[in-house]
């Protein structure tokens, strides 16, 4: 397939590194549209790709255009494209906030999807949640899903309002398990362990912890009482989660993303 990338930030290279290694298109058939020159060129001598700074060359050479510039960017790249899609274009927005109503009325183009990525797609562990206009035909749907489970998984939501959702758990959230990490590297050193070792011990728990989730057929809470010994370490630990209300903090924590979430996006 041919594929535009309008922008060329981390996410957009991100996507073209998974779509490359996949094999869903060759370097070759893959052109991005940057303002900078540094960037172009490091685009083009990185991954091969074809580089250029017409959005409107891009978006003419390809069949599946991708919306990757910041979002006080888009009304810019919106004003050079409108007019200028055929009907069997897909357009592909990974702009945080913004809606698929003004993707199209922007573009005056139909079929459009909405996707929620999130940083771990860099490394092709990403979660990415999508939504999609009715014009949106099966064929271009599965072009979608084939470019995003080249990052990760997907999945496919028929409401919008959705995406504000994910932004708050999927989107966001990295940062929160950065964060609770952090946390536990910090209490290592204080409790002896150099800084090597504390952030070994903590990446490698984490890594291990969400891949047994991963693969387990047990739920979340049986896995958490598998570790859990009565009168033992880890109920001590748990029992202090427990009276400074994490569960709390992290529904208040989400749910201020969300109304973030929902501001950005009008």
């Amino acid at each position: 397939m041919k594929i535009a990338f309008i922008g060329g930030g981390n996410m957009g290279r991100a996507m073209i590194n998974a779509i490359i290694h996949q094999e869903l298109a060759v370097p070759e058939d893959i052109t991005v549209a940057d303002v900078r020159a540094d960037s172009r060129e490091a685009l083009a001598v990185e991954l091969g790709v074809t580089t250029t700074d017409s959005n409107i060359a891009a978006a003419l050479s390809s069949e599946v255009i991708v919306l990757a510039v910041k979002p006080q960017n888009l009304d810019e790249v919106m004003a050079d494209l409108n007019g200028q899609l055929c009907a069997d274009h897909l357009v592909i927005s990974i702009i945080a906030g913004k809606k698929l109503a003004a993707i199209t009325n922007g573009l005056n183009h139909a079929a459009a999807i909405r996707v929620m990525p999130n940083t771990p797609a860099q490394i092709g562990l990403g979660m990415s949640v999508w939504t999609a206009t009715e014009a949106v035909d099966a064929a271009q749907k599965e072009t979608a899903r084939r470019i995003l489970t080249a990052m990760g998984e997907e999945y496919f939501t028929p409401a919008e309002a959705d995406l504000d959702l994910a932004t708050a758990i999927s989107g966001s959230g990295p940062a929160y398990f950065f964060l609770f990490m952090e946390a536990m590297v910090t209490a290592a050193e204080k409790m002896g362990l150099t800084p090597e070792a504390a952030r070994q011990l903590v990446i490698q728990t984490a890594v291990g912890a969400a891949e047994y989730a991963h693969q387990s057929e047990h739920d979340l809470p049986e896995l958490r009482r598998m570790v859990t010994s009565p009168g033992g370490t880890t109920a001590e630990a748990l029992q202090v989660f427990e009276e400074y209300k994490l569960r709390e903090i992290v529904e208040k924590a989400a749910g201020a993303a969300l109304r973030r979430a929902q501001e950005l996006g009008g």
